[in-house]
């Protein structure tokens, strides 16, 4: 890490800010209620993971999860990883949390790249899952049953998934720029009945028609017995005859006067979500979340950790095909208004999302770590050209946020913001760590471990460590733990992704530091480090060095294995104009070697005009790593640009 302003913080809270954040207001709440004296949030973590039982009770209780029923017992063996039950008597239900709100007050604002607006309330949106709701269970769907959505992400989506989730099924999406093959991969796996989709969607200027991938990937799903067509704009009546039986959406609410829905009372480890790995390494894996461990893990992390309230204006950039979208989703139990956004982000240009966020007066500001790298190469300064008063929070996950991208944020977006950097992921349907409130923002750090996280850096030896690299370890059961993945009858796949490395404790897969600040610092994935001469480096040290410098626009970087060894190759894609000769092949090999260690320095720097990632725009350093190799890659479907792989064969760079 560098040392430019390590010794200070890039932001303090305010004392108004702090006190009054509903963070702070909690751990008041603890100390009133259970008798306890903690005297920071420091505190209450440790609360949190040593007496989980009580921590997990009080946090519903006070974010005011519904629930028919909670039961009498709280945690069933709580020290298996697998294996451990939360609240097994408690029956709720997903949807009613999310609809509890019923006025005229804004739930969703919609906005695609065309210049589209609209708008729902918390009563239309009701009544829209109401009348789908009807129309599900006239077609037998109950609980259990799959439904899935090839959808964008827009309302109608959000109103799908709803009334799937208010009958207790299980819902499962993807969006709709994934290819035939890669939807397949997903949805094959686990046999939905009813089948949501659109006619196209718009993405950097251009409509996309996707009613033909519909009919093909509908001709390989044998167990669909209903279609529903959300057409882009709700006002169109676009030809679906091409899937027998499709209806539009429109006629299907029309066919069914809202009314008060009855919602399914499940079991707190009841399915609730299918999610799906990048799959880039293979097949898929299926995740599947449960409904109680769903409702509680997002209560702590947005209630709690991001200070949402009633009418707060929620934005965060994703897709329905990424777990970002479902954790958007589950402000609604905030009674806070949900800001989507379908298209691309630089559509028309750079400043297009914080156009939005003034027009909508924006609250919590969420993106990716790879947008703000792209906004700052921009050369764009928002806080000169935007007002953006209305921002309290920017969130950034996805990737590990650089140093550079803190000061960016800082320096050219607002000066009194507070930045929360995440890490997750699908694997928990939240965050290890993240933001808060009370404490200040460190350059290049996320601020703390999230409540009911026991989080730890372990060394190989399994023996904590701070302020030196390690793995990513949480040590006790967390309610939001998959219950499994579909299809593994045994366990043994679940088993083998999470607790093969230190049995009974879970190993994300995370290369990270905890610093003495109590923050944290994300190196990469662990599976993609580097290891020359057996010692191990984090892949995003390299990014972090390398993409300081204008000539550079991203980069990717692998070992591969030569002469009995791991060697460092870096790619990268250069700026208009520019030639990778020797003078620049020195400069980045300099900026590595001064700002991180030698062994850190590329023996091979090669240049490629584009990097291959995922639909959630993470680059795909394993594929890489096995086109280099000559190894096929499973499962190129799951890339947003698989053609890139091609630029990776091959290559006569890396063959002396």
């Amino acid at each position: 890490m560098d040392q430019t302003h390590a010794d200070q913080p890039l932001w303090t809270p305010s004392p108004d800010y702090a006190e009054g954040s509903t963070i702070n207001a909690f751990r008041l709440h603890l100390n009133e209620t259970l008798g306890l004296s903690l005297a920071d949030t420091t505190e209450m973590h440790a609360f949190s993971v040593n007496e989980r039982e009580r921590f997990w009770t009080a946090l519903k209780d006070y974010t005011g999860v519904i629930a028919s029923t909670w039961g009498n017992t709280v945690l069933v063996d709580g020290d298996k990883m697998p294996g451990a039950k939360w609240f097994p008597g408690a029956r709720l239900n997903y949807a009613e949390n999310l609809l509890r709100r019923r006025d005229d007050g804004e739930a969703i604002v919609f906005r695609s790249e065309n210049g589209t607006r609209r708008s729902v309330t918390f009563n239309e949106l009701y009544d829209q899952v109401s009348s789908l709701t009807q129309e599900l269970k006239s077609k037998g769907v109950g609980p259990g049953d799959r439904v899935v959505g090839y959808l964008p992400n827009m309302p109608e989506s959000v109103a799908a998934m709803l009334a799937a989730t208010a009958l207790g099924a299980v819902w499962s999406s993807c969006s709709p720029d994934f290819g035939v093959q890669g939807v397949l991969d997903r949805f094959g796996q686990i046999e939905p009945k009813v089948f949501f989709c659109t006619d196209g969607y718009f993405y950097n200027g251009k409509r996309h028609d996707v009613r033909g991938k519909n009919a093909e990937i509908l001709a390989s799903l044998p167990s669909v017995e209903q279609v529903i067509v959300a057409p882009y704009d709700p006002g169109d009546r676009p030809d679906v005859d091409m899937m027998a039986g499709a209806r539009l959406l429109a006629d299907v609410t029309a066919d069914h006067a809202p009314g008060d829905i009855e919602f399914a009372q499940v079991p707190f480890d009841h399915p609730l979500y299918i999610m799906f790995s990048s799959g880039t390494t293979g097949a898929p894996k299926c995740m599947v979340h449960c409904v109680g461990g769903t409702i509680l893990k997002h209560a702590s992390e947005e209630a709690i950790h991001c200070d949402i309230r009633r009418d707060d204006r929620v934005y965060f950039f994703t897709t329905c095909g990424w777990m970002m979208w479902n954790w958007l989703v589950s402000v609604l139990a905030c009674e806070a208004c949900l800001l989507l956004y379908d298209g691309s982000p630089f559509h028309p240009g750079p400043e297009t999302i914080f156009d939005y966020a003034d027009a909508e007066k924006m609250t919590l500001f969420g993106t990716s770590a790879k947008y703000i790298d792209a906004v700052a190469k921009s050369g764009i300064s928002p806080k000169d050209s935007h007002d953006l008063s209305s921002v309290r929070m920017l969130c950034s996950t996805g990737s590990p946020l650089a140093p550079e991208g803190f000061e960016y944020v800082y320096d050219n977006i607002k000066k009194d913001v507070h930045l929360v950097s995440f890490t997750g992921g699908t694997d928990i349907m939240g965050v290890f760590a993240g933001g808060d409130c009370t404490r200040p923002v460190w350059r290049g750090e996320l601020q703390g471990p999230a409540l009911g996280m026991a989080v730890e850096c372990w060394d190989d030896d399994g023996k904590p460590m701070i302020g030196e690299k390690g793995e990513l370890v949480c040590t006790r059961a967390f309610p939001s733990m998959p219950t499994g993945f579909w299809g593994d009858d045994d366990g043994s796949r679940y088993r083998a992704a999470y607790f093969e490395q230190f049995p009974n404790v879970w190993t994300h897969g995370d290369y990270i530091e905890i610093t003495e600040h109590g923050g944290m610092i994300v190196y990469g994935r662990s599976d993609a480090t580097l290891n020359p001469g057996g010692v191990r480096i984090g892949t995003a040290e390299i990014y972090r060095q390398v993409e300081k410098l204008d000539e550079v626009v991203e980069s990717l970087v692998i070992g591969q294995e030569w002469d009995h060894d791991v060697r460092v190759v870096l790619f990268v894609r250069l700026a208009e104009g520019v030639v990778l000769d020797e003078a620049l092949t020195k400069k980045i090999q300099g900026q590595v070697r001064a700002n991180c260690t030698p062994r850190h320095v590329p023996a091979k720097v090669v240049a490629v005009t584009d990097i291959p990632r995922t639909k959630s725009g993470k680059i795909t350093e394993l594929a890489v790593r096995d086109i280099v190799h000559g190894r096929p890659v499973k499962n190129k479907e799951a890339m947003a640009n698989p053609e890139a792989l091609k630029l990776f064969e091959d290559l006569a760079d890396l063959k002396s």
